[in-house]
């Protein structure tokens, strides 16, 4: 439990620096005159930094195990962070970010491989979704929380808060992470043969589409668009703006919790996450196609956040074509389809938005919703071909 309780600190962390621009978004862009691309391009910049790092994390989980990799990496979060808060130009915030997540690359993967090398696929389920559902924590952080500081102390003052924070994380990982028993198999499969022998699992393929599509949309609306939304669209001012944050933020944490339990009860992973994809789908197709009030808007933005979270059934559903010896390479490629999806999504959204500078700006938002919403719809459409797993509540934890 400790063990699990330190991954989490960890995580909360992560999530909080994939999303905590949205919260700052307005007043960064007024300060350093920052347009809607450059925004698109500084989160993608964490993006990179975090998606180029996952191959070397998995093989590095395989072969060096998750304590060295995990606590080494997070110190360039540290770096990151302290950059970003003294950052004065945008090749600063890229670089402070980029930063981060590397930092932020092997928390999550670290804490599910060492659940993943402990536990059986019932019980991985389960911790997953609850490590995201509780790490959403983070997303809470950074909605009303940041505002109230960025507004009490500034934005730079809070995000060196946030390097000590970091760094004392670090620590705690540090001295409570335990190697688990390394597989007899892993020396037989180098780090590029242990890849591609990943990617030859057909049962696979069907699942990576969604993997690439669902979580991007996601990070792209509660991380970059959802701020500016509620603000250029619905007029709220930073604390407002927060709180409309916080509700969606604490949907998609409740949404993560129950997923994990859903998982056990139904016996199933395919099923889930084909009806939550749906659910976020028509969310977004509602705010792209309706014109909701500000109290319609953040609750849809917080039904889509509830639904769309499938992250941790979603890897349970391909870990399971994985084997053992090949488990770190295997998560992650499926993460980095995760959050390499993410880095295609936001600079493509940010150039859509640029685009669409001359509408009106509902309108412009409107369409960028639509466009979220067509593309889960399509990514589903393969999912559906998917091979389930069935599980059932009688199996052994």
């Amino acid at each position: 439990m400790l063990v699990f309780s330190s991954f989490l600190i960890g995580y909360i962390l992560s999530q909080f620096f994939r999303s905590f621009l949205a919260v700052i978004a307005p007043e960064l862009a007024v300060e350093l005159s920052l347009d809607p691309q450059a925004l698109a391009t500084m989160q993608t910049a964490w993006i990179l930094g975090f998606t180029v790092m996952q191959f070397p994390v998995g093989w590095a989980l395989d072969t060096i195990g998750p304590k060295k990799t995990v606590t080494t990496t997070m110190l360039a979060a540290i770096l990151g962070a302290a950059l970003f808060a003294h950052a004065n130009s945008t090749l600063e915030l890229d670089i402070a970010l980029a930063l981060v997540g590397i930092g932020c690359s092997a928390i999550y993967m670290g804490a599910i491989f060492v659940m993943g090398r402990i536990y059986s696929a019932k019980r991985f389920a389960l911790l997953c979704s609850w490590l995201i559902g509780l790490g959403s924590a983070g997303n809470l952080l950074a909605a009303s929380p940041l505002s109230w500081a960025a507004t009490a102390i500034g934005w730079r003052n809070a995000m060196s808060l946030m390097a000590f924070i970091t760094l004392l994380a670090t620590a705690l990982l540090f001295f409570t992470i335990h190697d688990p028993k390394k597989s007899e198999s892993t020396r037989h499969d180098g780090f590029l043969s242990g890849i591609w022998t990943v990617l030859r699992i057909r049962a696979l393929w069907p699942i990576l589409p969604l993997t690439a599509i669902s979580y991007a949309v996601l990070i792209a609306e509660r991380g970059l668009w959802a701020g500016p939304y509620l603000s250029n669209v619905h007029g709220l001012g930073p604390v407002d703006r927060g709180n409309g944050l916080l509700v969606m933020a604490a949907a998609m944490s409740f949404g993560a919790m129950v997923y994990g339990p859903l998982d056990h009860w139904l016996g199933t992973n395919k099923w889930i996450v084909a009806i939550g994809t749906a659910i976020t789908a028509l969310c977004f197709l509602y705010l792209g196609l309706g014109n909701p009030s500000t109290s319609l808007a953040i609750l849809t933005l917080s039904i889509l956040g509830a639904s769309g979270l499938t992250y941790g059934v979603l890897m349970a559903h391909g870990r399971s074509f994985v084997p053992d010896h090949l488990l770190g390479r295997g998560l992650t490629l499926m993460n980095i389809l995760f959050i390499g999806g993410a880095g295609i999504v936001q600079p493509i959204s940010g150039a859509v938005m640029n685009q669409m500078k001359s509408l009106p700006v509902a309108e412009g938002y409107a369409t960028l919703h639509f466009y979220f919403g067509v593309s889960l719809i399509g990514a589903l459409a393969i999912y559906v071909f998917s091979k389930d797993v069935i599980r059932t509540r009688n199996e052994p934890s």
